[in-house]
């Protein structure tokens, strides 16, 4: 990897490309927006100015403009190029994209990023799938890049990242949910000291005990809840993850629990 393209420039596009130069490698970006551009790199006014002699492009573009990003600059790209493609989007985003580019043999990357880029840069926790992963791996592992190769098609990193996202993006809704009524209720102090104290205690034993005593006590829990709700409007605040658990509990009564791995088995 010699000179490589970087299509997006704001948050992370910009700390990887201030790495890539500090790499020791040439560095061409192209975004529309008017955002700073990262020193020591070269400023392209056109997408295809930037892919020009590039035998590596990644787009760190928002996952409406995956295609796009792809589509600017298609016909210039390098044949022999390796196009790594960062953004959240889902798994058919992702084969679309790389049936897009075997169009021109175009090797294709699904990377998806594991951990925040800011602070780690280039350096953030990935996992990547598609006809490129093993590539991608070879280059950019030497340059201080932690990354899981799962070959197979692009599309598979993507559905491992969404998944996970399910859970970790929910914690987070529903703990901001949880705050907002207890700051309605003054109760703030107390409520994040516990909830923060159940987080750091936990293993996978008590996960395994919170999912699976769902099923044998989902009736009690939905009450429960549905109280939680009533409690949530009582305070102003629209109850809309407490809302989703009612509907969640609902369903686990009507079809039951899907497959919970044991942790006495797969520990």
């Amino acid at each position: 990897m010699k000179r490589v393209c970087v299509f997006g420039i704001g948050e992370a596009g910009n700390l990887f490309a201030q790495d890539l130069v500090a790499a020791g490698l040439s560095v061409a970006v192209y975004d529309p927006a008017p955002v700073k551009t990262p020193e020591g790199v070269e400023r392209c006014d056109e997408p295809e100015s930037a892919v020009v002699g590039a035998d590596t492009v990644i787009a760190l573009t928002a996952s409406a403009d995956a295609e796009e990003a792809l589509k600017q600059a298609f016909a210039q790209i390098a044949p022999e190029a390796l196009y790594a493609d960062f953004c959240s989007g889902s798994a058919g985003l992702k084969r679309r994209l790389a049936a897009r580019a075997a169009e021109r043999k175009i090797a294709f990357a699904d990377i998806a990023l594991l951990a925040i880029v800011p602070g780690n840069g280039i350096r953030t926790r990935s996992m990547v799938s598609g006809t490129g992963a093993d590539r991608f791996v070879a280059q950019f592992s030497p340059l201080g890049t932690p990354v899981e190769s799962l070959g197979g098609e692009a599309g598979d990193a993507a559905t491992l990242k969404l998944l996970r996202s399910v859970f970790m993006k929910g914690l987070a809704a529903v703990t901001i949910e949880a705050m907002s009524a207890a700051d309605k209720a003054g109760l703030s102090n107390w409520l994040w000291e516990n909830i923060s104290k159940e987080i750091a205690q936990a293993d996978e034993t008590l996960l395994h005990r919170l999912v699976t005593g769902t099923g044998l006590h989902a009736r009690r829990r939905l009450s429960e809840m549905e109280a939680s709700a009533e409690l949530l409007a009582e305070l102003n605040v629209e109850p809309l993850m407490t809302r989703s658990t009612v509907e969640n509990l609902k369903n686990v009564l009507a079809t039951g629990l899907p497959y919970i791995p044991d942790p006495a088995v797969t520990g």
